[in-house]
């Protein structure tokens, strides 16, 4: 036996079995909480600034979040112009080369923060520089050659900074200075 419903009646019924699926749902969701806290897996501005006579002034701002690094890379000429480094140099490969092969001031820096609930990110800096510094003499293949010395630096250095307008600067073995500020 068939039974026909009008047509009426299959709206007035599916009308009941929806309004009450949605009236089951409504009444498992949590409740909304309103809070002032700022969520600390959101993007947070860093401004990175090095101050070195060994290795230039350098300043960049990037966005990242917690548990990202970064890593900020510049490489300025040497104060008095450009170095030449003879190939058969010993530890050429130190340094980094413009495109005439002469060595340029290099500063790499990791930035690795991860927030903490209440708004504050613990640093993790890890800094790696070379430059040329002075010249050697060094003889190779029967010639004598000028070569440049190399300055270098490697230090990981861990702070706390406030992600909401904080500034940490910190001082380097070489006297270096690194100033970090965040924004969010």
């Amino acid at each position: 036996m068939r039974v026909r419903l009008k047509p009426v009646a299959v709206l007035v019924s599916i009308a009941a079995l929806t309004a009450g699926g949605f009236a089951m749902h409504a009444a498992a969701a949590p409740p909304i909480t309103i809070t002032s806290k700022t969520p600390v897996d959101g993007p947070i501005q860093y401004t990175v600034k090095i101050e070195s006579k060994t290795y230039g002034t350098a300043q960049e701002t990037r966005t990242i979040r917690s548990g990202q690094t970064d890593d900020y890379t510049w490489m300025t000429a040497p104060p008095g112009g450009a170095v030449a480094v003879p190939e058969k140099c010993p530890h050429a490969d130190a340094f980094s080369l413009d495109t005439n092969g002469a060595a340029q001031r290099e500063m790499r820096i990791r930035l690795a923060p991860t927030v903490a609930e209440d708004g504050t990110a613990t640093v993790q800096l890890s800094v790696h520089a070379s430059a040329p510094h002075g010249k050697t003499t060094v003889k190779s293949g029967g010639k004598t050659l000028q070569c440049p010395s190399a300055a270098t630096l490697s230090q990981i250095v861990r702070f706390t900074i406030s992600i909401n307008g904080g500034t940490k600067a910190v001082s380097l073995s070489d006297g270096s200075r690194v100033t970090v500020s965040t924004k969010r």
